[in-house]
């Protein structure tokens, strides 16, 4: 049988969040590591490489500058790229599952690929919430990676996910954000405490909360976000005798002099500004907004809007972390109230 070019060996996943140039990376990698590609060995031109992928050529020059950056191929005038060394420094191969893209997701992937340095390989994919691309995610990819870290938000099926989490092997688990119940094992986590998280971020705004008599969380009914929220929320109003309201649609909702509107996506905060804006009601006196999930944006809407949010930079951190000292903690992430104008 014919032994198959390199050209043939570098694939690109149209499907992969992963940039395309880290995808070429991964590729020579994985074939370094798998002996079909050796020492003296010629890359193909970037020309070719293009074509072949039907990529851009400022790609392909990318992922080989990056080749050349950790020693794994040079360069000779007018001949090309060649394999120089075979030595990876690279022990770590990365399966990053997220449920979604956001600004506060960015900021884990920003913290956690830069805490893991240029000696990790990240692939990264999103399932945008859905349990069957999760399934079929994780089905494809067993046992092509030392780690799999996997956020575990769903719209539907949540109650069978800890059988697909159960399908990988524990010494290579992280899970981030959210504890599954139901996952076996000696597993690291880097996690949110939902329902203590809320409750306690609110007894610390009680002094501002005390000039309004009726708290309403938004949380519509088909929502990803943890019903531990609407726990903690539930607890606080009861121990502080607070009225209180679960608001499954916002733009349904009346609102009053007097209420406090706590926001969990983060479509709804705008569609509860506007609201608030339209009845001329005065924000962080009349009426108060808390939005969870600190943002940068955040600190300038409306003179700026009280946030409760976990630290999705230390999240990020404290998953690579666990990763490098290969931990098998489950790590809370701390959570904090921001006090703004708007409460």
């Amino acid at each position: 049988m014919k032994k198959p070019e390199i050209i043939d060996l570098i694939k690109v996943d149209a499907y992969s969040i992963t940039p395309k140039y880290l995808q070429i990376v991964n590729s020579v990698i994985r074939e370094i590591e798998n002996g079909t590609i050796k020492i003296g060995n010629n890359m193909p031109s970037i020309n070719e490489l293009s074509i072949e992928l039907d990529i851009s050529r400022d790609t392909v020059e990318k992922g080989y500058r990056h080749l050349k950056h950790i020693g794994l191929i040079d360069a000779v005038p007018r001949k090309g790229y060649y394999i120089r060394n075979i030595e990876l420094k690279k022990s770590l191969k990365i399966f990053l599952l997220f449920n979604k893209l956001s600004a506060h997701k960015k900021t884990i992937y920003d913290s956690f690929a830069a805490t893991l340095g240029d000696h990790a390989v990240i692939d990264f994919y999103i399932y945008n919430n859905d349990f069957l691309l999760f399934k079929r995610l994780i089905a494809n990819n067993k046992n092509d990676y030392t780690h799999y870290v996997i956020i575990p938000h769903f719209m539907e099926g949540e109650e069978n996910g800890f059988e697909i989490i159960n399908t990988i092997p524990k010494d290579k688990l992280l899970l981030l954000d959210k504890i599954v119940p139901g996952v076996i094992g000696g597993y690291a986590a880097a996690y949110e405490n939902f329902e203590k998280d809320v409750y306690t971020a609110l007894v610390e705004a009680t002094d501002q909360l005390s000039k309004y008599h009726t708290l309403k969380i938004i949380f519509p009914s088909y929502s990803y976000y943890p019903v531990e929220i609407v726990r903690g929320f539930k607890n606080y109003c009861q121990d502080y005798a607070f009225s209180y309201k679960i608001v499954n649609n916002i733009r349904e909702e009346e609102v009053n002099i007097g209420e406090v509107y706590l926001n969990v996506m983060e479509d709804e905060l705008v569609v509860v500004l506007e609201k608030l804006v339209a009845s001329c009601l005065i924000i962080g006196s009349e009426v108060g907004v808390i939005s969870y999930n600190e943002t940068p944006v955040k600190k300038f809407i409306l003179n700026g809007i009280t946030t409760i949010s976990t630290d999705f930079h230390q999240m990020g951190i404290s998953a690579a972390q666990l990763i490098l000292s290969n931990s098998k903690e489950h790590e809370e992430i701390p959570f904090k109230l921001t006090l703004r104008a708007s409460l």
